[in-house]
């Protein structure tokens, strides 16, 4: 009937027949197959919601101007960018804005967009949905006729994080060749082993951010995923034309959760201590993995584990649902995932736990 026939089987619906075979254990399921955050929403960000709750009128489409500024100083203090927070519009979400990023700037079947060889999906679901043809490649350079060319760093599923110098040279040939380049940067300040860089650092994008889109969000490093809240920063021009299509769409935060959104941003304690709490999850089913014969590849940043013995994905992850324990198979994120599996930090403490010993039967 039309293009929603041709997006792909969502895939996690592909996983029940092993959530049915993990949660038969014993002990039930321990479910390590999707990176949505189970720890409380910090007080402070709670409070901020509630203090606005009373919000009668439409909010703008272009958000708060303190929202806006609160974003800024982020990026200025966290990233070491600094962005006008005129090129600052939130999202409701990023995975929104990653699936309608393509059709938000107008592209469609005379397009073409390069993915990473390993990534999200939804990433192809957005060239699917404006009818694009998309590449998936580490090597954007290879192609001169791109038209949006997606970077995640750090990345999901596999934790990779880019140098500054490999993303100077993809933003190099995109503006000779008049791509855009949209960088997928959501687990920015979940870094374990190596040092993310910001497309829009200095180091990358040099004196301008002409063609240039960095994406964020507060869902993992702030527990903030049920509120819907992200944003999309750079080149003013680009910014414009999306504030655009946005406001005669109707894409519009809440006006409570743009001011929760703006006190998230504003505050560093409460993700210091989330990522503790991640960092040891990490550990200990780092230790559980080595235990039990796998290899961690990657995983330097972000909140997953991508690991491997070298086995096709599936019969791994019936091995681990035999365990109790529902992990992703790889080959959710392309065929060149098709020996890993991914395995989220996102679970509580006792049921990480309770990983260890069920690993070692």
């Amino acid at each position: 009937m039309g293009r929603a026939h041709q997006l792909p089987d969502f895939p996690w619906d592909l996983l029940a027949p092993y959530s049915a075979r993990a949660a038969a254990h014993p002990s039930g399921i321990v479910d390590l197959s999707v990176g949505t955050p189970v720890d409380p929403t910090p007080a402070i960000i709670q409070q901020a919601l509630i203090e606005a709750a009373n919000a009668p009128g439409y909010p703008t489409t272009a958000g708060t101007a303190a929202l806006r500024d609160s974003c800024a100083a982020w990026m200025q203090r966290i990233l070491d960018a600094q962005v006008d927070p005129v090129a600052i519009l939130p999202t409701i979400g990023s995975k929104e804005l990653v699936a309608w990023l393509p059709t938000l700037l107008g592209l469609g079947p005379d397009d073409h967009i390069v993915i990473p060889r390993v990534a999200y999906p939804t990433y192809a679901v957005g060239a699917a949905l404006c009818g694009a043809r998309v590449t998936a490649t580490d090597e954007p350079e290879s192609i001169d006729d791109a038209a949006l060319i997606w970077l995640n760093s750090p990345g999901n599923p596999t934790g990779h994080v880019l140098p500054a110098e490999r993303m100077r040279s993809i933003v190099e040939h995109a503006r000779a060749t008049g791509a855009v380049v949209a960088s997928d940067e959501c687990y920015f300040e979940l870094a374990w082993d190596a040092t993310p860089v910001s497309v829009l650092h200095a180091s990358v994008s040099g004196n301008s951010h002409e063609g240039l889109l960095a994406v964020h969000s507060l869902s993992k490093r702030s527990n903030f995923a049920g509120y819907r809240f992200g944003f999309a920063a750079g080149d003013p021009s680009l910014i414009g034309t999306l504030l655009e299509v946005r406001k005669h769409g109707g894409l519009m935060v809440p006006a409570p959760v743009q001011h929760a959104a703006a006190v998230a941003y504003g505050d560093d304690a409460h993700v210091a201590e989330q990522r503790e709490r991640y960092r040891g999850r990490r550990d200990l089913l780092r230790h559980a993995l080595a235990g039990a014969g796998f290899v961690v590849d990657d995983s330097a940043a972000g909140l997953y584990l991508w690991t491997t013995r070298g086995e096709p994905c599936w019969d791994t992850v019936a091995w681990f649902a035999d365990r109790g324990v529902l992990v992703t198979p790889g080959d959710f994120y392309g065929a060149a995932g098709a020996h890993h599996v991914r395995i989220a930090l996102t679970a509580t403490d006792a049921a990480i736990g309770q990983v260890p010993a069920r690993l070692a039967l």
